[in-house]
């Protein structure tokens, strides 16, 4: 098994990211045959409603995850919440998941659609590395 810090989450839905502040966590790759991940949130009482929500649905959701450097690309996973635990007034939330499958060249077709824009040098360098860290479909670019 490895395991990362986690330094932000986001929780990807239909409309956008929804971004919850972490008191800390940790995700680990537990190197098994099923290619089985546990992220573990520390979060405070304000941000556990939705988490409720899905443990109590059982669905599979899709969250971005920043591991050990603020610097690195989001790590893209599904997860189902599978325990919360309520410690000192915070919240542990332990998902299981897998990582997901990123879409092949996406860096050439991101590039590709801001080159279409005739950006300014600058400009374009600073909306690929904004779009290489965020990951937005790129259809919203």
């Amino acid at each position: 098994m490895k395991t990362f810090k986690m330094l932000s989450f986001d929780l990807i839905k239909e409309d956008g990211k929804l971004n919850f502040p972490l008191i800390d966590g940790i995700v680990i790759n537990q190197e098994n045959s099923h290619k089985s991940w546990v992220l573990e949130l520390f979060i405070s009482k304000e941000h556990i409603k939705t988490f409720h929500q899905l443990h109590n649905s059982g669905e599979v959701f899709d969250v971005h995850v920043v591991i050990s450097f603020p610097d690195n690309e989001p790590a893209p996973f599904s997860v189902v919440v599978n325990e919360i635990r309520e410690i000192r007034g915070n919240y542990s939330v332990l998902l299981k998941g897998a990582v997901k499958q990123l879409r092949k060249k996406y860096a050439e077709q991101l590039l590709k659609l801001l080159l279409e824009e005739n950006l300014p040098k600058e400009e374009l360098i600073t909306r690929f590395e904004q779009g290489m860290r965020e990951r937005p479909k790129l259809k919203e670019i």
